[in-house]
């Protein structure tokens, strides 16, 4: 019922100034400029404002002061209606066309219930607000990398040898006024050789050291220079080693067998060098080389995982008890 075609109304009740024409409201024409609106709202929100109303007739609209009240607020509906280029426009419309029923309640709720801060606003303050979470949780994370390796013996002791031999842990002591506890000396070792550590030991992967570049703001922001870059790069690629046909260099080749194993940048550069020499001199960048070393790495994962325990046990348990199978239990 609601599909098929109603009679137009041209004027409800809930929309605009109701059954009143908002320009008859305010005793303007419809080819009035703004200021005439305007001009025209400020003298009837005088006569009829509640505060100013002291008890005289309304003039056409009843008597007292609850018809003062309602005049008034028909007025103000009139003036946000016509004050605005847009709104005006709607209502313009719909005084024209008065059959389109469903489109004048379309555009009269849409902007009375659309948002009022721009989107743009709204956006732009919900990426900083995940940058800056992100950039904190970052420093968060290669603080308990930092704290974790201060309390591995290896690392602490190369530090501790580092930090005596610069001269670091070798002050003399303090005497008098300025002498200080042992709790405020270690917590001060502790400290230098948390500095020797970030400054010899270079982190990677998930826990290194983080950038203000590699924040959400910054990498929208440096988005288009990203693509300028890759396409540039990729006609260059093109260029040298599929038109020239020119040899792949130890860069080159190290990104191809990163492509290959599907890891990202960061994943890729916490490996070992070892490994990566490993990988150069098993050529694994040509595809029939990297297909074989897979299956490789696949078998011997096989091996080690039939010699775990742990992985005996797992499926002792899904042959005897695992799930699907149906055991009655004494206890």
């Amino acid at each position: 019922a609601a599909l098929l075609p109603r009679q137009a109304r041209g004027l409800t009740d809930r929309l605009y100034c109701g059954r009143r024409v908002c320009y008859d409201v305010l005793g303007v024409s419809r080819q009035a400029s703004k200021a005439e609106i305007a001009r025209a709202y400020r003298q009837l929100a005088r006569q009829y404002h509640p505060d100013r109303y002291r008890g005289e007739p309304a003039g056409g609209e009843g008597s007292g002061a609850q018809a003062a009240h309602e005049k008034f607020l028909l007025i103000a509906a009139a003036y946000e209606t016509l004050k605005d280029e847009e709104t005006r426009k709607d209502y313009d419309y719909m005084l024209d066309h008065p059959e389109e029923y469903y489109r004048h309640y379309y555009h009269y709720y849409r902007r009375r219930l659309a948002p009022k801060v721009d989107v743009t606003i709204v956006i732009l303050v919900t990426v900083c607000a995940i940058s800056v979470f992100q950039f904190f949780s970052w420093w968060s994370s290669y603080n308990e990398a930092i704290n974790y390796l201060a309390s591995v013996p290896k690392y602490r002791i190369q530090a501790t040898e580092i930090a005596r031999q610069q001269g670091l842990l070798n002050k003399t002591k303090e005497k008098g006024k300025n002498r200080r506890s042992k709790e405020e000396i270690r917590e001060e070792e502790e400290e230098i050789i948390k500095d020797i550590i970030k400054n010899k030991i270079d982190i990677k992967g998930g826990y290194q050291k983080p950038k203000i570049y590699d924040i959400l703001l910054f990498q929208i922001l440096l988005a288009p220079f990203y693509w300028c870059k890759y396409i540039v790069w990729y006609c260059w690629w093109i260029y040298c080693f599929t038109i020239k046909g020119q040899e792949y260099g130890v860069e080159e080749k190290l990104y191809i067998i990163r492509r290959y194993m599907k890891m990202s940048q960061s994943q890729f550069d916490s490996l070992e060098d070892h490994q990566k020499e490993t990988f150069l001199e098993r050529q694994l960048w040509i595809r029939e080389n990297y297909e074989v070393y897979k299956r490789e790495q696949e078998e011997e994962l096989k091996k080690k995982m039939a010699m775990d325990p742990r992985w005996k046990r797992y499926r002792r348990w899904m042959k005897n008890e695992g799930p699907g199978r149906l055991t009655f239990i004494d206890d």
